[in-house]
């Protein structure tokens, strides 16, 4: 009985403790991966502008360049997550962003009935193209590229081959406004710090208490130095991009806009019972469907919400430029597609995370606003952005592959 004891208690005592660190690291190397692509894209740029790239107006103009990318590759995310794809999202974006310029400009409406307008016809624009992928079982891929001609056309005959514009100044703030500051009319804004430093601390927070009910179930094999240390970098990176931020013109708009859309659907993905359901859709369509879910409404409600999206997308596209022109939103839907798959999502469906698909349209513009600062040509660009999707879909095919 005591030999059995001192055995058990051997036993108990010799077991690990948890993974390494560099363990942890190559189990979750997807996760991990293109976070540290972007760290090292950021700093490599860096030198290459002699500090150019992250001056406080230039990382002000990173955000509003590519606002409207990051906001539709949070869409598109779940869409590919299904197991779908869209190719209509560019123009979606330059036929709302024609709607509302005829509705504004032309028919003299208020800014605060045509945003809500847009979003609904946005709303209807994916639902429809929803309806005949979920109910009719036609291939995404076909119908939304005749819904990529179609909005396509319809914008042209909106504006008539013309520009519009320009857009009440209550409109542009949607793109080019910025958060006042509360305290002072001087720099650096402390109602942008302050934000900074709320938000690092609410990240942290739920962190620590995400971990702590992992760890009451025992599914947690995250090392707890892996975990300050990581939370402690994003927590120091938020901070110090606020500072920087409120040493030019404080937080945009839009950036408070990115910030609540990248909350809610981290939430929607991890945390819902219907985020689940869409990973599991587009991990395995006939299983999913023999476990009770209603895969239809799931793909219908996918495609509506980015439709949504890229309504909303092309608000902001078309309050930045102060203008609608035809050729808004072209192949835009290139680089969104590229964000997500850049940012680990798989080809297959049922893989991909929220802030892997933002890091990918991060990596996508810190890699076109650098090399646009160096002086390299369009054509090299497409070249290089290229280069990078495909170096990211071999790594993506080689860590499954790995993996089994």
């Amino acid at each position: 009985m005591q030999q059995a004891k001192t055995s058990i208690e051997t036993s108990v005592d010799e077991q690990p403790t948890g993974p390494s660190i560099k363990a942890y690291l190559a189990g979750h190397l997807r996760d991990y991966g293109m976070l540290a692509a972007l760290v090292v894209i950021m700093l490599l740029f860096q030198v290459l502008t002699d500090g150019t790239l992250m001056r406080p107006v230039n990382l002000t103009n990173l955000f509003l360049q590519n606002s409207y990318i990051i906001i539709m590759a949070i869409g598109m995310l779940l869409v590919i997550v299904a197991g779908h794809i869209d190719l209509s999202v560019g123009s979606v974006v330059g036929f709302i962003g024609a709607l509302a310029a005829v509705m504004m400009v032309n028919w003299h409406m208020s800014p605060w009935l045509v945003v809500p307008i847009c979003l609904v016809c946005g709303l209807l624009i994916g639902a429809a193209q929803g309806y005949w992928v979920a109910y009719w079982k036609i291939p995404s891929f076909i119908v939304t590229l005749a819904g990529m001609l179609v909005f396509r056309g319809l914008t042209l005959a909106l504006l008539e081959g013309q520009s519009v514009g320009p857009f009440p100044g209550g409109f542009q703030l949607l793109s080019t406004g910025f958060v006042p500051d509360l305290f002072s009319d001087e720099r650096p804004n402390i109602t942008a710090i302050l934000l900074g430093v709320l938000a690092a601390g609410a990240i942290v927070l739920l962190a620590a208490r995400s971990r702590a009910r992992s760890l009451k179930f025992g599914i947690n094999d995250e090392p707890f130095a892996f975990f300050v240390a990581k939370n402690g970098l994003v927590a120091a990176a938020i901070i110090y991009i606020a500072y920087l931020l409120s040493t030019y013109r404080g937080l945009p708009n839009v950036l408070i806009t990115m910030a609540v859309l990248i909350a809610v659907y981290t939430f929607l993905t991890n945390r819902s019972t219907i985020g689940r359901r869409i990973y599991a859709l587009g991990g395995n369509e006939k299983a999913a469907k023999l476990s009770g879910i209603n895969t239809e409404r799931l793909t219908f409600l996918t495609f509506a919400n980015m439709g949504m999206l890229a309504a909303l997308a092309g608000l902001i596209f078309a309050a930045r430029l102060n203008t609608a022109t035809p050729k808004a939103g072209f192949a835009f839907e290139l680089d969104v597609i590229a964000a997500v798959f850049i940012g680990g999502a798989s080809m297959s469906g049922g893989v991909g995370k929220v802030i892997g698909a933002v890091v990918g349209a991060l990596i996508m513009g810190v890699m076109n606003n650098g090399m646009s600062i160096l002086g390299i040509g369009i054509d090299w660009q497409q070249v290089i952005k290229g280069l990078v999707l495909l170096a990211a879909v071999i790594f993506d095919v080689y860590n499954k592959t790995k993996q089994r």
